[in-house]
């Protein structure tokens, strides 16, 4: 026991998050240390014993543990989770996919209907110049034909007019024709 006591000061233990985990390959220090560490073994600087291999094996096991604790949690999976159903996962996020593909759809005609109607409304103002061009023009029309119209009831009242000046005409002419008959008779 002794032994681990001493080999702890020499080793203090840190803990690692999981961002401090190594890398899959080890460095070329981590391969140095761990050569100089096997180097102080064999020749026997510290003087190991059955009971420091199988400390160092305990203490092995034991920061594996921890450290597939740590990964477990991380990863949202306890010791339960390790069998969680990845189908339904799956499911639950094709349900969602679903979800939002058929929101972008709707996004789509929404937007779509939009740019119609802006469409129409630009149309709708670049005709609105010729528009009223054909407004003003058909208020000229209309205001030469109103003067048109009110110049031929003007023409029909002197027609009347003149109509009943030939019918009085017409009879006087008629009685001067009797009176001049009676005379040369």
């Amino acid at each position: 026991m002794s032994s681990l006591h001493t080999r702890s000061k020499e080793f203090p233990r840190s803990r690692k998050s999981a961002s401090d985990s190594p890398p899959a390959s080890p460095s070329p220090t981590a391969k140095t240390l761990r050569h100089e560490r096997l180097s102080r073994l064999e020749s026997g600087s510290s003087n190991p014993t059955a009971s420091d291999s199988y400390g160092d094996r305990a203490s092995a096991r034991a920061r594996r543990e921890a450290r597939e604790a740590r990964l477990a949690t991380l990863t949202g999976r306890g010791e339960e989770g390790s069998g969680r159903d990845y189908k339904k996962l799956y499911e639950n996020a094709l349900t969602e996919n679903q979800k939002l593909k058929s929101k972008l759809q709707e996004a789509q005609l929404e937007l779509a209907d939009v740019k119609a109607r802006l469409e129409k409304m630009a149309q709708k103002q670049e005709k609105a110049p010729e528009r009223s061009s054909v407004l003003e023009a058909e208020k000229r029309e209309r205001r030469a034909l109103e003067r048109k119209m009110s110049e031929m009831e003007e023409e029909m009242k002197v027609l009347t007019e003149l109509k009943s000046d030939n019918q009085r005409l017409k009879d006087e002419n008629g009685a001067l024709i009797r009176v001049i008959s009676k005379l040369s008779k």
